[in-house]
């Protein structure tokens, strides 16, 4: 375009100033979002620390006290440590399976319920960033109870590190695969009182039965053979393995167990998100 006049080219300037900008281009990964959804998750559970991080130490603290303190003489040391250094590993890692789970499955289905939903289907977030986004908040909130509740219930039941990568590895992958859990349960569920009905029909029962309190190979069969089915007692029996050296089971079956399931249920929660499934009908 010929501009004859400072007056012409004021007005070009001022056109080209006001015209609206074209989509905004992202490389292979919208860092940016990415971000913002994982911090957004991160703020959520932090605003109400005290529900989120503090009930669930207090809760793990008054397991202590009745399954030891309450009980004491009465249990022999199992595996040549005490009760309460035995039981102790097991009570974080039930603090970072439920929390973890909570987290998840609770911020989708408020989302849902709120209408809120848009908030974070409309921005520039593929399928898989919002799988990492909501999934990494998610084992974020697990592992920061594990840590308040391992510094509080090491107070009274002393726990020398034995094998930390253990205790790193199976820490962090069930933060992440019951991330993930809650993530399909906050997907399918469609009210909170579906939500319950799997915490407390399923969660809890495996959490429980997964040999938080007693050793699995003292069971009776068929019992002891089925427990080595449950997910959860490779997490538990991992992470309590970092702590007393000792293993019900097989630590590599649960090395590659937990890895495998990180795996499966990330890629059933990339579907979902990619086909929107009760989310966008």
């Amino acid at each position: 375009m010929n501009v004859s006049t400072p007056k012409a080219a004021e007005s070009l300037a001022q056109g080209e100033a006001l015209r609206p900008l074209g989509p905004r281009t992202y490389g292979r990964v919208n860092w940016m979002g990415l971000k913002t959804l994982y911090l957004k998750e991160v703020k959520r559970f932090w605003k109400v620390k005290t529900q989120t991080v503090a009930a669930p130490l207090v809760t793990s603290l008054l397991y202590l006290l009745v399954f030891v303190v309450a009980m004491r003489g009465a249990r022999s040391a199992v595996e040549g440590v005490s009760y309460d250094r035995f039981i102790a590993p097991g009570l974080i890692m039930m603090a970072i399976l439920n929390n973890a789970f909570a987290n998840a499955s609770s911020s989708l289905l408020q989302a849902k319920m709120m209408g809120t939903a848009p908030d974070f289907l409309a921005p520039p977030l593929s399928p898989l960033e919002l799988t990492i986004g909501f999934a990494a908040g998610a084992a974020t909130r697990g592992v920061v109870v594990g840590v308040a509740t391992a510094i509080a219930v090491a107070i009274f039941a002393p726990l020398p590190l034995i094998h930390a990568w253990a205790v790193v590895y199976f820490g962090i992958g069930a933060s992440l695969m019951m991330g993930l859990v809650g993530l399909l349960a906050g997907l399918w569920s469609e009210k909170f009182d579906q939500l319950a009905a799997v915490t407390n029909f399923i969660i809890m029962p495996m959490t429980f039965l997964s040999g938080t309190f007693y050793l699995v190979d003292r069971l009776p069969e068929p019992f002891r053979s089925v427990s080595h089915f449950n997910p959860f007692f490779y997490l538990i029996d991992g992470f309590r393995y970092g702590f007393i050296g000792h293993a019900d089971g097989s630590i590599w079956i649960g090395v590659a167990t937990t890895a495998a399931l990180c795996a499966v249920l990330s890629f059933w929660s990339w579907m979902l998100f990619k086909t929107g499934w009760r989310l966008k009908s």
